[in-house]
């Protein structure tokens, strides 16, 4: 493994077929609140970088003429094909922008700024919003929450029995997490703000299926990390879940959902 970090492909590798189902959907209110932040009437082109399978771009596709959802994974691409082929889908990898893409009247990144070579994919940006054109940076958590009856202590506690306890990450590992302090790097882009709006919080149910699917959804424990013991790391996972709850039902209640708009 690399001592420092640095993007792979592998990054993801066998987690998008795990994404929509482990991962809590961003919710219409989101959507609802864009709406009224930014004036939202149909016109204008969507950007939203590091799309995954399209979780964010399909919620906001409807209110502009054209989405667009650009990443670097082959198989993210694929599932968001598979739920819509009214998008464009581009598979490229941030720091490659502009990318004869043109320009936008809103780009977005949700859950995916702290993956980038953050001032080289900032300034891109910068430069690609048309006059009065907003990048939002989307902070969400979706693949837990902040309480609930999912056994998070135990699983975290798996998960690094098979892995160790240092976070890993495509080939390298991320001792120290991943990157904060975006702020500054807007900034330094020559971005303006933020203005921030908040969405709040909901329970959602869970099932055995879907908290195994959001263990798999996370770079920190994609199934090609485990090897030769994916199964056997699973089977261990599923007892667990069903030893917490016999009934194999969860309940969660999802943080916050922030939103910050950065104007050139």
């Amino acid at each position: 493994m690399a001592e420092v970090w640095e993007w792979d492909p592998s990054l993801y590798s066998g987690s998008a077929g795990y994404y929509a189902r482990g991962r809590a959907a961003y919710p219409p209110s989101l959507a609802e609140a864009f709406v009224a932040e930014l004036g939202l009437d149909g016109s204008g082109r969507l950007l939203d970088v590091g799309c995954g399978p399209g979780s964010l771009t399909l919620l906001l596709a409807g209110w502009f003429e054209e989405a667009v959802g650009l990443d670097a994974d082959e198989d993210m691409l694929a599932e968001a094909r598979q739920l819509s082929a009214d998008c464009r889908w581009v598979l490229r990898r941030a720091e490659e922008l502009p990318a004869g893409l043109g320009r936008f009247r809103l780009v977005t990144f949700a859950q995916s700024f702290h993956w980038f070579d953050r001032e080289k994919v900032a300034a891109a940006v910068h430069g690609m919003l048309v006059p009065g054109g907003v990048c939002a940076h989307v902070h969400a958590t979706t693949h837990e929450g902040a309480e609930g009856s999912v056994p998070r202590p135990e699983i975290a506690a798996l998960v690094q029995e098979y892995l160790g306890p240092v976070r890993r990450a495509g080939r390298g590992t991320l001792p120290q997490g991943t990157a904060s302090g975006e702020s500054e790097i807007y900034r330094a882009a020559g971005f303006r703000g933020p203005r921030r709006f908040t969405v709040p919080g909901r329970v959602v149910t869970r099932t055995v299926d879907d908290v195994v699917a959001g263990v798999f959804s996370l770079s920190s424990s994609a199934p090609h990390l485990f090897g030769e013991r994916r199964a056997e790391f699973e089977a261990g996972l599923r007892e667990l879940l069903e030893r917490a709850s016999p009934a194999g039902v969860f309940t969660e209640r999802l943080r916050e959902i922030a939103v910050d708009l950065w104007m050139p």
